[in-house]
């Protein structure tokens, strides 16, 4: 079974099509959407679809407020293993990532544990970005790639596909990050316990409804987070050496 979790906040405008366009490209997917409390009604519209044309295969968790990309994706991920799903996709609600990646993504899994889908590697790239932008992905994949010593080319991008395994393994509970820097947490724990990792090209659009939700304490936290991280490498050596 396969299973996409979106986190949305006030994609009203965007949830509709992308649900049609998702199931269009893999018909026996199902869509977890984590709602974040959306005061556009974006809970609501997905509550109404969940009783009508896409009743079970579409599903929800609604919590009250604002909590973050990496606490979304944590609650999914528990949801998603609490269930008999055996490969699970994160996924932007704003059609930044487009569902014609998902049969690749299927694809390439069949041989791999992780597939990212990346913006810099030869094929992938991105639409309507100013240069600063660029720069500022660019330099936090590099700036990751650097401190925590990882071959892959795009840390910080949120289309992703893990099979059952991977997160099974990962302590969720230990997972700190909660904006973009939790892109680069999940995929250098799964890095760490010696999952296979894939990067598959994909071109990035700039969402054309609402607003994006990058921030500048987003882009502090994932300055000094990443640091931190180097810390999770040395627990994991700890554990694996502590007598038993």
């Amino acid at each position: 079974m396969k299973l996409v979790i979106i986190p949305t906040y006030n994609e009203r405008n965007n949830i509709g099509q992308l649900l049609d366009l998702i199931y269009h490209y893999v018909p026996g997917i199902h869509v977890l959407v984590v709602d974040d409390g959306s005061p556009d009604g974006t809970g609501g519209f997905i509550e109404s679809l969940m009783a009508g044309e896409h009743q079970g295969r579409l599903f929800m968790i609604k919590r009250t407020g604002k909590l973050g990309l990496g606490t979304a994706y944590i609650a999914g991920f528990k949801w998603a293993l609490a269930r008999q799903y055996e490969f699970i996709f994160e996924m932007d609600a704003d059609f930044s990532h487009n569902p014609k990646y998902l049969p690749q993504f299927l694809k390439v899994i069949t041989g791999c544990d992780v597939v990212l889908g990346s913006r810099y590697v030869a094929g992938g790239g991105v639409t309507n970005w100013s240069l600063i932008r660029r720069f500022i992905s660019l330099g936090g994949s590099l700036y990751s790639r650097l401190i925590l010593n990882l071959p892959f080319h795009d840390l910080t991008g949120g289309f992703k596909c893990f099979r059952r395994e991977v997160l099974e393994t990962i302590n969720l509970d230990d997972v700190k990050s909660n904006g973009y820097s939790f892109q680069i947490e999940m995929t250098y724990r799964a890095f760490l316990l010696g999952f296979a990792i894939k990067e598959v090209p994909i071109i990035f659009e700039e969402r054309a409804e609402g607003q994006s939700k990058m921030s500048s304490s987003i882009f502090r936290e994932a300055i000094w987070m990443v640091p931190k991280l180097r810390a999770v490498k040395q627990n994991m050596k700890a554990v694996s050496t502590k007598p038993v």
